[in-house]
């Protein structure tokens, strides 16, 4: 038989079944789409960290502790808050903006009147210092030397960099509202470099800022070096909005002061440079208020 007939006596005795499968008794099935239900996005927690860190490194230090938060209380996100100055991180715990922060001690301290409490310590007391910095060929040697000088410090309220350093110069004889010019330069960096710009005979830091100017900046570092410290005080608070939930405030405090036990925990303490956060209250930082006593009997009225 011709090959041709062959093919098209094939397709004809096929016909009838393929036209069979598409007839309308027949309705060809489609794939169906239902809308699955939206996943519920957690209630955020503005969580605000000082500048105890030039504000591009508030990121790179503090995710990590949302992130590791969000994680172990996963029915709300916990969300890192910068500020642009020391006032405007004040002005966000005076206007209650913040759930929680992490300020220094005597943000902290005067954040229990405006409805905060203390819940963690986070650091070592030991580290926390002012210490002054100076430029090696500038021939300072004494606080005395600084009379008639400028010296530079992060902020009035930057309380290790700032508070305590100007106290421990009231206490070594000098005059700090006549005899020195005080110089307000907004943030750790800026106190710091303005020595080594020669803008100032002096700069007042505390030492993870200092670590990490070295590391920064190895050239200008090496062209500093640390005159004097002052005693160490009470480090950094971790503080609550007093209207939040207490189980979600017990359960932050809980994994904040376990966080050195695991692997995981260690690394956000880490990129914190902080060994350990540790159990405290309110009671803790009464050491805070002898201190502002004594800067208000020495230098005025505190800032």
């Amino acid at each position: 038989m011709n090959p041709h007939r062959r093919l098209l006596l094939g397709y004809t005795l096929l016909s009838p079944l393929i036209l069979a499968g598409c007839g309308r008794d027949s309705p060809v099935s489609m794939p169906g789409y239902v809308a699955a239900p939206a996943r519920p996005i957690p209630p955020a927690i503005r969580f605000g960290v000082h500048l105890g860190h030039h504000p591009r490194k508030l990121h790179q230090a503090y995710s990590p502790m949302m992130a590791y938060l969000s994680r172990h209380i996963p029915e709300v996100r916990f969300e890192l808050e910068g500020s642009l100055s020391f006032s405007h991180y004040e002005g966000k715990l005076r206007q209650r903006q913040l759930d929680f922060a992490l300020p220094n001690p005597y943000q902290a301290v005067t954040a229990l009147d405006w409805g905060y409490r203390i819940i963690a310590q986070a650091g070592d007391s030991a580290d926390f210092r002012g210490i002054f910095v100076v430029r090696r060929d500038s021939g300072i040697h004494a606080p005395a030397d600084l009379k008639g000088r400028s010296v530079s410090y992060p902020a009035p309220t930057a309380l290790a960099a700032g508070m305590m350093p100007i106290l421990w110069l009231a206490r070594q004889g000098l005059d700090v509202n006549r005899d020195i010019r005080n110089r307000y330069v907004g943030s750790q960096e800026s106190a710091i470099l303005n020595v080594y710009l020669g803008e100032a005979a002096a700069g007042a830091t505390w030492p993870p800022p200092w670590r990490a100017f070295q590391k920064a900046h190895p050239k200008e570092a090496a062209q500093l070096r640390i005159a004097w410290e002052t005693p160490p005080l009470i480090n950094n608070a971790v503080i609550a909005r007093d209207d939040l939930p207490a189980g979600l405030v017990a359960r932050v405090a809980d994994t904040l002061v376990h966080l050195h036990e695991t692997e995981a925990g260690r690394r956000v303490l880490a990129a914190m440079e902080t060994a350990r956060i540790q159990p405290a209250g309110n009671a803790t930082y009464q050491v805070v208020r002898r201190f502002i006593d004594d800067y208000e009997a020495l230098v005025g009225p505190r800032p």
